[in-house]
Parts: structure tokens; C-alpha cells; sequence
């Protein structure tokens, strides 16, 4: 009988790691696991199973082996999708995937635990006596020894059941065109709360991930797993805020900021430098620098304890789709009346996620100040955050005073500049290194005035 997998929380990271499990193969090349999804009965919830049962991800996506996979695993019979968290009962394994979020509308920002609490509780509800455990999500350090593991204790004692083992291994999730490369095909950290959990875990991991390849690596306690994520997360977020400052000054020098990296970047030891950009979005970057000052108050009782360089770095990547509207603003001597249309509101390329977008905070200022923004998503068809409806397709160039190119999508790698804007001549701002050089001197050509974060003007459009 197949080892029985579930995976709680069907979301961008749960659902690709769903497929992923699916996918895996045991004995004789037969699959590996049976793998049901769990997610909640609401609207959303049930969206995403439905899609899931159908074979279909249940989020555009580029990568067409996790398409091909969804459709696979639908159809080979090894993988259901539901809202019955009853089905835990046959569970060897449940993988949580269950997001953890931090409430920033207070004087100190606090963990909202309740939902996450609530997930873990279901599982020792349900889950087979001494199922295998395994946190995935982004948690503060300290969580599944002091938040976790008391609630699975209590459920095994209430129900006096055999305890259950419980591990943490945190998700490298990568969505766009490596989507499901980027857990199938890729290193991964793990620790348990004790040895048969740690050895439980890797048994587990070895049949999803090519371990030959991309060898796992053991950590002494999940207090140290769940540190190593967001030092992780908080380590790329400081680089991505230290580049913004030197690409403001790039802009006013005259430089290249791209050219300056793309030569600091043949030296080993500088070669994850990060480039200028329109600012960082997403559900990790955005908030896991956090997680390390609150677990020191809320979950390790350490109080407080200072990060200043981490809580700078999240200022500083919070305010910086400012820079091109402040840019905008002093080229057209103001934004009231103006009209701009945005290229992106996806955090990154080739992802339809926009939860936590640089793109809103632009939206939102510009319209405070007055300006009409039109926005444009070859991934996004709602905006569930702003709650509007986008435009996947740019054919021509609207009718606007200036155009943001705010996500490199390859979509926008494709627009011929002189037939795309059909003889208008808004302002260009290349925000995140979206176009190629040719792209912008055709536009400069075409008497655009063109400006790229990290290079400054290339054109003030007079020439033309």
C-alpha cells in the first residue's frame, strides 16, 4: 500500500509541492505516494481544488512541466483535491503549508497565530496516530518546538494516541519558469525533534527531491531551520536595499548601474549582487526580516532584541516604486490629471502572484496624488488586493502621458517600439530592467522621453 501524503494549504507553494509528491516515483517506477490536498471550504478554497481535480494548476503559470504534471497527476489517479480535513485520518505524512502572517497595522508588529494554530490543531484532530509532521511554511524561529509541538502533544495525549514525529523543512519555492524545478531540483535544509523525526523527514524529502544532485542538509534542531529561512529571506532583502541607494546615485552620476554590476558579478564572491529594481513584493521578502525580533518577544521570551539593519532594509524596499513616480512627477510637472499606464503588477516575472506588489504601493500613492492608472498583466485578469480588473494584453500604447514598466515580463521583452506606439510619444520609465537597450534607444528614437531606474535618462525626448 503507497504511503499516504497530505498536503495542507493549496497555494502557490502547497499546490506545486502537491504535484511535486505526486510525481515521485517508488518501487518499479510506480508512484511513491498517494497524495491528497487539503484546502478550506471557502470561495478561494474551493477554487483551487476544483482546478486541482480538473488537472489544472490553480495559477497561471510558465512552467509547462508543472501543467503537464497537474495534468498527469489528475489523471493517473494518485492525487485528489478537498476540503475534508477527515481524509488526515489515512495520512502518513501531512506537509504544512499553511501561511503564517504578521499584522504591521500595529505600533510593533505581532504574528497573527490563530490560523496557523487552528491548521496544527486540525492535524492532531485528524491525522493517523504517529503520522510525520513537516512544517514547510516560513515560521519565527522557535515555532515548532514551543507552538507546534505542544498542540500535537495534547491532541495525542486527549486522544491517547501514539505522538506524532514532526519536522521542519522550509519551502524554496520559486514560481515562473522553473516552478517545479524549484522543489524537485534543488537543495533543501530539514531538522526534526528528534532523531526518528529527522530520519522520517529525509526518507521523505529523498523520494520528492533529486537528492543525488542537490544533497539535503540536516540542521542540529527546527530552531535552526526556521532561523536558516529567514536569515535567508532577510539576507536577500538587505542586498536587494542596499543596491537602491547606489542606483539613485548611478542615475545622477551618469553611470550604468547594470554595467557596474554585470562587472562585479565575474568576481566569485559578489556574484549574488542584486540590481536596482521597482521594489520587492511577495509574501517572503516583504515580511520574513520580522519574524526574527518577534520571535525573540512573542515565541523564544528573549524580549526585545535589535535588528536594526533588517528593519532599514524593509523600509527601504517598502518606499522604493516612490522613486519612479517621483520621477514621473518632476517630468510632467506634477501628477494631478495625469494618466499612466503600468506594465506589471505581479511581484516578479513570470508570476501571477501580486500579494504584497511593489505595483500597489505605486498605484496607490499615484491615485492619492491625483493620476489615473491603467494596468496592464499578461498573468493577472483580477486584482484581488485593489479589487480591479487588469488587462492582459498591451497591443498598442494607450493613450497616456507616461508608461512604468514595472515587471520583466517576456512579454514586454517582445514590443517593436515604433509600431507599438503608433506615433505617441508618452514618457518611458523602464523601472526593473524590463526592455533591452535597443528597446530604449528605438523609443528615445521615436522622441520618447525614456528614464531607466539604476541608469537614469537615456532620452528627454527633445531630440526627436
Amino acid at each position: 500500500m503507497n504511503t499516504v501524503v497530505c498536503v495542507q494549504g493549496l497555494g502557490f507553494v502547497g499546490s506545486a509541492m502537491a504535484i511535486a509528491c505526486a510525481r515521485a516515483v517508488g518501487n518499479l517506477g510506480a508512484p511513491a505516494f498517494e497524495v491528497i490536498g487539503i484546502d478550506l471550504p471557502n470561495e478561494q478554497g474551493k477554487a483551487r481544488i476544483d482546478s486541482l481535480n480538473r488537472g489544472e494548476f490553480p495559477f497561471a503559470s510558465t512552467d509547462s512541466s508543472l501543467i503537464e504534471e497537474t495534468r498527469r497527476a489528475a489523471h493517473r489517479g494518485n492525487f485528489k483535491a478537498t476540503s475534508d480535513s477527515t481524509v488526515m485520518k489515512r495520512a502518513d505524512i501531512v506537509v504544512v503549508d499553511v501561511p503564517l502572517d504578521i499584522d504591521f497595522d500595529q505600533p510593533t508588529p505581532k504574528l497573527v497565530l490563530t490560523p496557523f494554530e487552528r491548521a496544527i490543531a486540525t492535524i492532531g484532530e485528524h491525522a493517523k496516530p504517529g503520522a510525520l509532521v513537516v512544517v514547510e511554511t516560513t515560521v519565527p524561529p522557535g515555532t515548532c518546538e514551543n507552538v507546534v509541538l505542544p498542540i500535537l502533544r495534547q491532541s495525542a495525549e486527549r486522544r491517547g494516541i501514539q505522538p506524532f514525529a514532526l519536522a521542519h523543512s522550509y519551502e524554496r519555492v520559486m514560481p515562473g519558469e522553473h516552478y517545479l524545478e524549484s522543489i524537485t531540483s534543488f537543495w533543501r535544509a530539514y531538522s526534526g525533534i528528534d532523531d526518528d523525526s529527522a530520519r522520517r523527514c529525509e526518507e521523505f524529502l529523498t523520494k520528492v527531491i533529486d537528492t543525488a544532485n542537490y544533497p539535503l542538509k540536516r540542521l542540529s534542531s527546527p530552531t535552526a531551520s526556521e532561523t536558516a529561512k529567514v536569515l535567508e529571506n532577510a539576507y536577500r532583502a538587505t542586498n536587494i536595499a542596499f543596491i537602491d541607494e547606489w542606483g539613485r546615485f548611478a542615475e545622477k552620476a551618469n553611470v550604468d548601474l547594470y554595467e557596474v554590476i554585470d562587472a562585479i558579478r565575474v568576481r566569485p564572491t559578489h556574484n549574488n549582487i542584486r540590481q536596482p529594481g521597482f521594489g520587492v513584493g511577495g509574501y517572503c521578502l516583504t515580511k520574513d526580516p520580522e519574524f526574527a525580533a518577534i520571535a525573540a518577544r512573542e515565541v523564544l521570551g528573549l524580549g526585545n532584541q535589535d535588528f536594526p539593519m533588517s528593519e532599514l532594509a524593509m523600509r527601504i524596499n517598502r518606499d522604493m516604486p516612490l522613486h519612479p513616480l517621483r520621477l514621473i512627477d518632476a517630468n510632467l510637472g506634477g501628477l494631478h490629471g495625469k494618466s499612466i499606464a503600468l506594465a506589471g503588477i505581479s511581484y516578479r516575472q513570470d508570476v501571477a502572484d501580486t500579494r504584497y506588489s511593489p505595483s500597489q504601493t505605486f498605484v496607490e500613492s499615484a491615485e492619492r496624488e491625483g493620476a489615473t492608472i491603467h494596468c496592464f498583466d499578461p498573468l493577472v485578469q483580477h486584482w484581488d488586493e485593489l479589487d480591479r480588473p487588469v488587462l492582459n494584453e498591451m497591443h498598442q500604447c494607450p493613450d497616456v502621458h507616461a508608461v512604468v514598466f514595472a515587471v520583466p515580463h517576456r512579454e514586454f521583452r517582445a514590443i517593436e517600439p515604433h509600431a507599438w506606439l503608433g506615433g505617441k510619444t508618452p514618457l518611458i520609465v523602464d523601472a526593473n530592467d524590463c526592455l533591452s537597450a535597443e528597446q530604449l534607444g528605438a523609443f528615445a528614437a521615436a522622441g520618447c522621453g525614456v528614464h531607466k531606474v539604476g541608469r537614469g535618462l537615456v532620452s528627454d525626448g527633445a531630440g526627436a
